[in-house]
């Protein structure tokens, strides 16, 4: 039995392995072609797969081309916006849905759970016409608008909650707690995992958003949408577009690398009861 059990645990290894090699190869490739000339990044030779001479001239021209620090912080400022509103009204929103009784409650959860069902472009032609209306457009608020409420994350926290005793709402309330005070010290603290979670998944999709900044704006635009800029019409110069995303992962690695402990945990228990 012992044997069995390493074999099977060897077995596993080698699979996350190949698995992570297979995930590893697009990073990779992206490095390597990042330091390659425009004929070494388009040669149909399998076995040019190293460059000959590690240049940096593609690295040179795009920094001087893009304004990387402008687009840093537009990114950082969509994202920081998308995750900070998203999790303050699926939280509130959350909440209200798991422990309040009012009236229409069910229809109005259901219809958040309907929203989820539709694909978002759906939305694409309403959300541009409200930002429009606003005299928003081209601005940063514009990128965080369709972020400012998400019924996924409403279904998150709803879940999160309705998982905690009544016995503690039951105890707050003997206390002389109101049902604001229950919430902030109470209930809010002990869903800080799937809040967390919620704030994950929200800025990598903030992140990696595209169709949205292309569409409301034209000059303040993250970094997604400028790379998909230098992608030309009939050929692209993949060296420069893959400097230009090696340079555009560097916010994500060094969030990642500070909420590392925070990113592990709120994944773990996301999905299980608190």
């Amino acid at each position: 039995m012992e044997t069995k059990a390493k074999i099977n645990q060897a077995l596993i290894h080698i699979i996350l392995i190949l698995v992570s090699i297979t995930m590893l190869v697009p990073f990779l490739w992206m490095v390597l072609t990042a330091f390659k000339t425009m004929t070494e990044a388009t040669s149909v030779n399998p076995f040019v797969i190293f460059p000959k001479t590690w240049k940096m001239d593609s690295f040179t021209t795009v920094i001087k081309n893009m304004n990387f620090p402008v687009l840093y912080m537009n990114t950082l400022l969509l994202i920081a916006g998308r995750v900070i509103a998203a999790v303050l009204t699926a939280t509130l929103a959350g909440y209200a849905f798991a422990r309040l009784n009012f009236r229409g409650k069910n229809l109005m959860f259901s219809l958040v759970m309907f929203q989820m069902m539709v694909p978002g472009q759906i939305f694409i032609i309403p959300q541009y016409l409200m930002v429009s209306k606003m005299g928003m457009l081209n601005t940063i608020f514009a990128l965080v608008f369709p972020g400012l409420v998400t019924a996924f994350g409403t279904f998150l926290l709803r879940q999160a909650y309705m998982g905690l005793p009544r016995d503690l709402e039951e105890a707050a309330r003997l206390d002389g707690c109101n049902i604001g005070q229950t919430f902030l010290f109470i209930m809010a603290p002990l869903t800080r995992s799937s809040m967390v979670a919620l704030g994950i998944f929200t800025a990598v999709f903030a992140y990696k958003d595209l169709m949205w900044p292309l569409i409301v704006n034209k000059d303040v635009m993250p970094l997604s949408a400028a790379l998909a800029k230098m992608q030309g019409q009939y050929t692209s110069n993949y060296p420069q577009l893959m400097a230009a995303s090696l340079l555009a992962c560097i916010p994500m690695i060094i969030l990642y690398l500070i909420f590392q402990k925070q990113f592990i945990e709120g994944i773990a228990t996301s999905g299980g009861k608190l």
